[in-house]
Formats: structure tokens, C-alpha cells, sequence
């Protein structure tokens, strides 16, 4: 599947698939500093019979000394979107670590046509800062 391609971190729960991409943003990090930066981009496809709505999110990030921080929150840059049946939602968003290497995983809740409420998994994906030479 080309999607995999592109997105290399994926879940599905329910129907419900949850892909992922990362990019290190050398621009936006300041090493000298100890501050490395990440953007990651996330699809969610509905491949279920039924709208789905993501209510809220729940991150573990992790950086390289093995500190967990959680992130909870309602939806995910600033909205809460209906994702339809055959469709995909698509938003990109950022990490800050202290170290260049770390991790991030989690679940959004949802809710479905029905009012049943359920989670769907977010991949497990890896934070790595390439080498600088020096």
C-alpha cells in the first residue's frame, strides 16, 4: 500500500487506521542549547461502516533519559473532526525534546455514530536527531 510508504508508523483499531510520518526540523532545533525538534504528520482513515468523531488525545512522549511527559487534551489542533466512512483527516503538529532521541505514543477517543465511545491506538514512533558533524 503506498500510504505505508509515506506514513511508516501505522495502527488500526476497529477499523480505524492511524498512519504516521516524522521529520527532524534541524531549523527549529538549537542543539547547543538542548533543544531538538520534530514535526509529525498523522492520517486517520476510516475504513469502518460508520462516522467516527476524535474527541480527545492522549500522548506519552518520551525523550533519551527515558522522562515521560503526558500530553491529554481535547481533539487535535484545535479541532475535534468527523472522520466518514472511505475518508481520511490529515494534520501535522510538533515535538520539543532536551534530548535527540526519544518517542511518542498514545490514543485519541473517539465517538461513533451510535454514541459508543472507544479508543484507537497511535503508533509507537521513534524521535531520532540525525548526526552533526562536526
Amino acid at each position: 500500500m503506498a500510504v505505508n510508504a509515506l506514513f511508516p508508523f501505522h495502527a488500526t483499531t476497529r477499523g480505524i487506521s492511524v498512519h504516521v510520518a516524522v521529520t527532524f526540523l534541524p531549523e527549529q532545533s538549537e542543539p547547543d542549547r538542548g533543544r531538538w525538534f520534530w514535526a509529525y504528520h498523522i492520517r486517520i482513515e476510516n475504513d469502518g461502516e460508520q462516522p467516527v468523531q476524535l474527541l480527545t488525545r492522549h500522548w506519552i512522549i518520551t525523550d533519551g533519559r527515558g522522562t515521560q511527559h503526558r500530553v491529554d487534551g481535547d481533539g487535535v489542533v484545535g479541532e475535534q473532526p468527523v472522520v466518514h466512512p472511505g475518508k481520511s483527516y490529515d494534520y501535522v503538529s510538533g515535538c520539543p525534546l532536551n534530548t535527540p532521541t526519544g518517542s511518542m505514543r498514545g490514543h485519541y477517543h473517539m465517538i461513533g455514530a451510535s454514541g459508543e465511545t472507544f479508543d484507537i491506538a497511535i503508533p509507537h514512533f521513534a524521535l531520532i536527531a540525525p548526526a552533526v558533524a562536526e
